[in-house]
């Protein structure tokens, strides 16, 4: 499939995509011929797709030692033979699914490189990888396999205390400094299309979210981003405000997805079309029933071909069971005795000889997460994200043998606390110490 000739974009996006400065583009426009930009009616230059990929091309053989005349000499007996230097490259004009398959050996090399850079808190390489990376790749192939994977990385590093949490906000922060960049010079909208996207209540890990904006609006839509923690009613706000044709969710914790449950629900009972996605969602599909609104699917790119659909297609939203009153029952029992739980538990904890603030911040987790699953109705959903709250239990508790004690001293509590009407929560973390 051809790469698009519309000139689209101006210098800035160009300048972001793939590293180049303006002064050298500048110069190899005028000594080169190359590329050949358009003019706006204000006199402004306008670069389409192709350009963009020329100047990838032309660093690219740079890269691999040639100079820019000699590239630029490449470039034209190639385009004089007939033959166009550019079909071996991926453009923006191929199927979202086929992103990730870019030459994922060198895009591994840089990701490894561009993390290495963000734990020696080395800023400097870390941009360094990255303007090397958009100048040899597609903008989305570097978001997804650099970006976006390399935080999912860092992220287990820490998960496995192989990683401070300042190294992951570190390589967070510059993450993050980088979309808000591009998402910047993105060109106005060309579709009539209106998306809202924001993260729920309480969610704080807003890069997934922010990458699908970006991402659609390099795709033409017109974006509404609303960033992380939004209540409910800032939602019901704009979109009374904006009327979108459709609404994104996102939440990637336990804690969170009964949030954008509860979110999902009011939205919908406005009459508004919802979808969601998010981690959590990949990991627990059994909570998915849960929430009244259509899933965008595991990757990104799935979830840009089920917005298009979405916006193409009523579709009817299927699998949706609400939860039971029984189950409404158990939630709402545990969120009134849950302090009184905590307290139980921390007077046990403390005969064993776990430090009060350690104990204090492992039954906060525990709490929260418990009382998360029993609001989206299956306690057995936790199971698939045990050995995670495990993790950063164990983070606090120290060694195994204390995680244990302290389990069992929590199921206690629970059954103290709540008598019969807890068993279905104790009998499963029961279950969980064997």
């Amino acid at each position: 499939m051809s790469i698009s000739a519309t000139p689209t974009y101006n210098l800035k996006v160009v300048i972001n995509e793939t590293g180049i400065t303006a002064d050298t583009l500048r110069a190899w426009e005028r000594r080169y011929g190359l590329p050949k930009p358009e003019r706006s009616p204000g006199g402004h230059r306008l670069y389409s797709q192709r350009d963009i990929e020329i100047v990838k091309w032309l660093m690219a053989k740079q890269h691999e030692g040639l100079s820019i005349s000699r590239a630029v000499d490449l470039w034209n007996d190639l385009s004089a033979s007939g033959e166009d230097p550019l079909p071996a490259l991926v453009s923006e004009a191929l199927p979202t699914t086929q992103i990730s398959s870019i030459s994922s050996a060198n895009l591994d090399t840089m990701r490894n490189q561009w993390l290495d850079a963000c734990l020696t808190f080395n800023e400097n390489i870390a941009e360094q990888v990255l303007n090397q990376a958009f100048a040899l790749y597609p903008l989305d192939a570097v978001c997804i396999e650099v970006l976006q994977k390399g935080l999912v990385e860092i992220g287990d590093l820490w998960y496995r205390t192989n990683a401070t949490v300042q190294q992951e906000h570190f390589a967070s922060a510059l993450a993050h400094r980088r979309l808000d960049a591009l998402i910047a010079a993105t060109p106005p909208p060309t579709r009539p299309e209106t998306i809202l996207i924001g993260c729920t209540v309480d969610e704080q890990h807003t890069f997934p979210p922010l990458l699908l904006t970006l991402l659609l609006r390099r795709r033409g839509f017109k974006v509404v981003y609303l960033g992380a923690n939004v209540p409910n009613q800032r939602f019901q706000e704009t979109l009374l405000s904006i009327k979108p044709n459709l609404i994104i969710l996102s939440a990637q914790l336990l804690q969170t997805a009964n949030g954008l449950r509860e979110t999902a629900e009011n939205l919908a009972a406005s009459g508004a079309r919802v979808a969601y996605g998010g981690r959590i969602f990949s990991s627990l599909p059994e909570i998915r029933a849960r929430i009244p609104a259509h899933f965008l699917g595991e990757t990104l790119q799935e979830a840009i071909q089920a917005i298009e659909t979405l916006l193409r297609t009523d579709i009817p939203l299927e699998g949706f069971s609400p939860i039971s009153e029984q189950e409404k029952y158990l939630s709402n029992l545990y969120s009134q005795k849950q302090p009184q739980i905590t307290l139980n538990a921390l007077t046990e904890t403390s005969k064993i000889g776990i430090p009060e603030k350690h104990a204090l911040i492992a039954t906060q987790q525990l709490g929260n997460n418990l009382l998360a699953t029993l609001s989206l109705g299956n306690i057995s959903a936790l199971s698939s994200e045990i050995e995670w709250i495990k993790g950063l239990l164990q983070e606090q508790i120290q060694n195994e043998t204390n995680l244990k004690n302290f389990l069992e001293a929590y199921t206690n509590a629970i059954d103290s606390v709540m008598g019969k009407d807890g068993l279905p929560i104790s009998t499963w973390l029961r279950a969980q110490t064997n």
